[in-house]
Formats: C-alpha cells, structure tokens, sequence
C-alpha cells in the first residue's frame, strides 16, 4: 500500500493553481471534470506524492473552513534563503519567519496558501 494525495478544495482554482505550481515547483499532472466539480491533480518532482485541488461549481462565497483536527502540508526545500527570496518574488508573506529547529536540525517556516490553509516550509540550509 503507499499513499496517494491529499485532497483541497479551493475557492480560486487560478491563485490556488499559481501558488503550488510556481511556489512549490508541482507540476500539473492531470485534470477531471466531473458534474458538479474539476479535479486537477499536482505532483511533486519525483512523482511520489500528490496534490488534489478541487473546484466545486457551486464553490461558497466565502470559501472553505477547516475543522480543528487539520494542521498544515509541510514542504521540504533545498534552501530556506533561495525559498524565502522565491515568495518574495511572488509577492507572499511569512506567518512565522524562519527558525532553526534543533530538534529536528532544519530551518522552518509558516505560510498560508490562497485559501488560508497552513503550510510548512522546511529546509537544512
């Protein structure tokens, strides 16, 4: 058995699209259009893991919430000082600056993506 993806969905599938995709570097690797919503599935570099963004037709006006069990995705970069020069180019903010985290000897960092959802960015340099 392996893991496959994880499922969001996304109130604007084109910021949503752009933030993993030149952010995070996903490649788009397939795309389900389906009766009452379109799938569109991401990859990251080696294929091993997925990410499902999901567009509902009927999408609520002010989007999704997440329930208090959800956390955050976390990412794993090469360097924390090119990722970090990389959002500013997007124009994207930290919710929690870099930081040194002895205990699992790695830089982290906080962000929210377009629908508010928490990801980690992780990085040894």
């Amino acid at each position: 058995m392996r893991f496959v993806h994880v499922m969001l969905r996304v109130k604007d599938i084109d910021a949503s699209m752009n933030f993993y995709t030149e952010l995070f570097d996903l490649n788009r690797t397939g795309k389900v259009e389906l009766d009452d919503c379109t799938l569109y599935y991401l990859s990251d570099e080696d294929g091993q893991t997925q990410l499902e963004l999901t567009y509902n037709k009927e999408t609520p006006a002010n989007g999704y919430t997440n329930g208090n069990a959800f956390g955050h995705l976390a990412f794993e970069t090469k360097s924390i000082v090119e990722f970090s020069q990389k959002m500013e180019k997007f124009g994207f903010k930290y919710l929690y600056q870099p930081y040194f985290m002895p205990e699992v000897n790695m830089y982290v960092a906080f962000l929210k993506d377009p629908d508010g959802n928490d990801i980690e960015v992780m990085a040894k340099e």
